[in-house]
């Protein structure tokens, strides 16, 4: 295993053992659902969308719409355009490596990536794939075990997605006791929480990234301004 492999896995061990438990969540739902172990193992290697994957399975029980599920698909993931954004001065220099990086993209190793102070002996591109690679493999190996153990598990699993609410607790702790000024975090943390409120848990979280990118860019131009 390369140095940058090594690496990446001792940053990604919570993330895998998170992914490695909602995705046997996700494989064990889909069985309970009728579906055998590949629906869960093709539809997590080929979406790899977290949440949207469970109401997809949800949704193929029923009379199936294709325009409903790209909407919905396309508003749940939408904070996805924001996070491509974030990426692309790291990811600009990632060469063939690049489509991977883009297709793996979700929101554990977003934040991984996005904050991860690589050691300059190290090839950074190499980190965010094995980050990349690591977060992948987990979550499509957790959903295919769990549709093949599904039937032999009787276990009661609600409340076991808190796990990954807990972990990006920790992430959001990590980066706030690393960053120099908690100022942006903070800023971040209040829009979030009043949109939430305001707008309520199905559309907070685009209403706050639209209103972050508004805030931060009029901040931004107007530094630009009175530096001249």
């Amino acid at each position: 295993m390369s140095k940058e492999a090594r690496y990446a896995l001792q940053k990604t061990v919570p993330i895998i053992l998170g992914f490695l438990f909602l995705g046997t969540s996700y494989g064990i739902y889909m069985h309970k659902l009728g579906f055998n172990f590949l629906y869960p193992l093709l539809m997590a290697a080929i979406i790899f969308a977290g949440s949207i994957e469970f109401v997809i399975g949800n949704l193929l029980i029923q009379h199936f719409q294709p325009l409903t599920v790209l909407i919905l698909t396309l508003l749940v993931n939408s904070r996805h355009i924001f996070y491509g954004i974030t990426m692309l001065k790291k990811y600009s220099h990632t060469g063939r490596l690049k489509p991977f990086l883009i297709y793996g993209m979700c929101d554990e190793s977003f934040s991984l990536n996005a904050t991860l102070e690589v050691p300059q002996e190290l090839d950074r591109p190499r980190v965010y794939f094995y980050v990349t690679l690591f977060n992948y493999c987990s979550w499509v190996i957790g959903a295919g075990l769990g549709g093949l153990l599904g039937g032999l598990i009787r276990l009661d699993l609600q409340g076991l997605d808190f796990v990954m609410t807990a972990l990006f607790i920790v992430l959001f702790t990590e980066q706030l006791k690393s960053l120099k000024s908690q100022k942006n975090a903070l800023i971040g943390f209040a829009f979030a929480v009043l949109g939430l409120f305001v707008c309520g848990q199905n559309t907070f979280l685009l209403v706050t990234l639209l209103l972050l990118v508004i805030a931060f860019s009029i901040n931004y131009y107007w530094k630009a301004g009175a530096s001249k």
